[in-house]
């Protein structure tokens, strides 16, 4: 017994100078590049042809560093605390509008004003061209350069002048900024058979109020059963969503654990109010975007059976950051301390970010994810994000319709939609607005006539194909058949495949009509009518035992 006593201690003490040699070791060769590093800067500084910019310089080897780490971990210099105030409020001040680039114009236009903000209220529309900023013309800026000069300090006045498109009038406004934070809720509403629905975007800043707001709302309403939309969400506060969840899981239950390496970076969050309501059903809808708090949330409600959870697999954001860890000369360092961990155990995070030479990602492969259990025994597992219960895949969106939406050089749809705003004070209620035959003819003669084209996928695959058959020695034997398919390809016809894909080009064009009239909150109720992920949640709602039976570990699962 004393000679096991004695290998035990002697064990502990070889353990701790192994340790302590570790951290000896770690040290040295952190003075050791630092003094590399800090030789190298001078060297530079005094023998390089040119005369550098040492925060230009320097900067670019810190923050090539940091992005060796992950993609959270970042440093704001003084001129960026704006950026970082952004982030972690969400507020920002300016005239609260989306400002994009016009291809043809080429210059900088009005995308979007958002509803109660300056930019709505002194009248500006969508397309107005941006012409000059106080004493400083526009011409030929950038968006971002265009952005800096309508953002500024709250409460500040400036003049801005502006062309509207339809009339080709010149106007001047006078335009005071405001803090601009969006709302958090983009939309909430009754839908048929007593189900509540809520649009959250986001858990920056306060959620959780607006969040308690709605919900109860929806309850005096009628509400039986809920779906909470958390697609698009990329997070926000730890504290918000553990409240928000709070709101269907009972007092005093852990939701998300932080562990790091240092010990303040290990924390945990429990639920610390009275509920809302415990009983009634729950579907919460994701997709790829739906990050971090929103994963908190959706994962949670998954572990502890509180809800189901509908759409597509979750980003898999599983890090945890300190924003504002302050620096020489007024800067902050975001930085990633620990990783969160939901109630089944398990953390989602998705990349392992190898800390290797240069750094380098990797997605965790499936195969190595482990598997963890629900309240009720339904097996889920770790490494990936969140898995739906029941994945519903959205449509993929056709070609033509992504070059008319985001790459058409003629503009067409944004011409188009500021005419018809021109054209029509007012349009029927969001969710029953629609074109007419006639409407979307006048669109597609509009897009002939622009001679708009688009990169056909199938020619760029045929192209791949031919040359992949003249390198293995088919292509002369199959020549007839290659020449026949790409002369069908060839007839490429832009009005046939406005014909084809008339319902999602005429949604797209619809839904941003309706933001000219209805703003965020009516795009979003009119986009439901077509939304095939809530369809399915309201089936689930709607089916007797449905519910019930997807919360249910299968047989395999209560034989674990």
């Amino acid at each position: 017994m004393k000679l096991k006593i004695v290998s035990l201690i002697l064990l502990s003490c070889l353990t701790m100078q192994v340790s302590a040699q570790d951290v000896k070791n770690h040290n040295l060769e952190v003075a050791k590049n630092l003094e590399i590093f800090n030789a190298i800067y001078k060297n530079l500084d005094l023998m390089y042809v040119d005369t550098l910019d040492a925060n230009t310089v320097i900067g670019t080897g810190i923050n090539a560093m940091l992005r060796s780490l992950d993609p959270y971990t970042e440093y704001y210099p003084e001129e960026k605390q704006k950026d970082l105030k952004l982030l972690m409020t969400g507020k920002y001040a300016g005239i609260g509008a989306l400002v994009r680039y016009h291809q043809k114009l080429k210059r900088v236009v009005i995308e979007e004003p958002y509803a109660g903000m300056p930019a709505a209220e002194i009248g500006l529309k969508k397309g107005d061209i941006i012409l000059q900023i106080d004493d400083t013309l526009m011409t030929d800026k950038t968006v971002s350069y265009v952005s800096e000069h309508l953002r500024g300090d709250a409460g500040t006045t400036f003049v801005l002048k502006i062309q509207r498109p339809s009339t080709g009038k010149k106007m001047t406004f006078k335009i005071t900024r405001r803090s601009i934070k969006m709302p958090e809720i983009t939309y909430y509403g009754m839908r048929p058979n007593g189900i509540g629905y809520i649009n959250l975007n986001t858990f920056t800043g306060e959620p959780s109020k607006p969040m308690r707001r709605a919900f109860l709302d929806l309850k005096k309403r009628g509400a039986t059963k809920l779906i909470l939309d958390l697609r698009g969400n990329g997070g926000g506060s730890l504290a918000e969503c553990v409240d928000i969840a709070n709101m269907w899981i009972p007092q005093g239950v852990t939701l998300v654990e932080t562990k790091g390496k240092i010990r303040r970076a290990n924390s945990e969050y429990k639920t610390r109010l009275e509920p809302v309501d415990t009983l009634m059903p729950l579907v919460i809808l994701v997709n790829n975007e739906t990050a971090s708090a929103s994963e908190i949330v959706s994962g949670s409600v998954q572990d502890l059976d509180r809800g189901i959870i509908i759409g597509t697999r979750t980003y898999g954001k599983g890090l945890v950051q300190i924003p504002n860890i302050e620096v020489p000369y007024n800067g902050n360092l975001k930085l990633t301390t620990s990783k969160y961990f939901i109630p089944s155990g398990r953390c989602i995070q998705a990349i392992n970010y190898k800390h290797t030479s240069g750094g380098y990602k990797e997605h965790v492969p499936d195969s190595l994810t482990r598997v963890f259990y629900t309240k009720k025994g339904r097996e889920v597992r770790d490494g990936g994000g969140i898995m739906p219960d029941i994945e519903v895949k959205p449509d993929t969106m056709a070609n033509i319709t992504l070059y008319l939406d985001r790459i058409d050089s003629t503009e067409t749809v944004l011409d188009y939609v500021v005419d018809y705003i021109a054209k029509h004070p007012t349009i029927a209620p969001a969710k029953d607005f629609h074109l007419t035959d006639a409407d979307y003819a006048d669109f597609k003669q509009r897009v002939v006539k622009a001679g708009f084209t688009y990169d056909q996928v199938s020619k760029k695959q045929y192209e791949e194909l031919v040359k992949v058959a003249k390198f293995e020695g088919y292509y002369d034997d199959a020549r007839a058949e290659f020449e026949a398919l790409k002369a069908k390809l060839d007839h490429h016809d832009i009005a046939r495949d406005l014909d084809l894909h008339r319902e999602e080009i005429q949604h797209m064009i619809e839904q941003d009509i309706i933001s000219a009239y209805y703003y965020q909150e009516g795009q979003m109720e009119a986009a439901l009518q077509h939304d095939k992920t809530l369809k399915e949640a309201e089936r689930i709602l709607n089916t007797p035992g449905e519910y019930e039976r997807v919360l249910s570990p299968s047989k395999n699962e209560n034989n674990q």
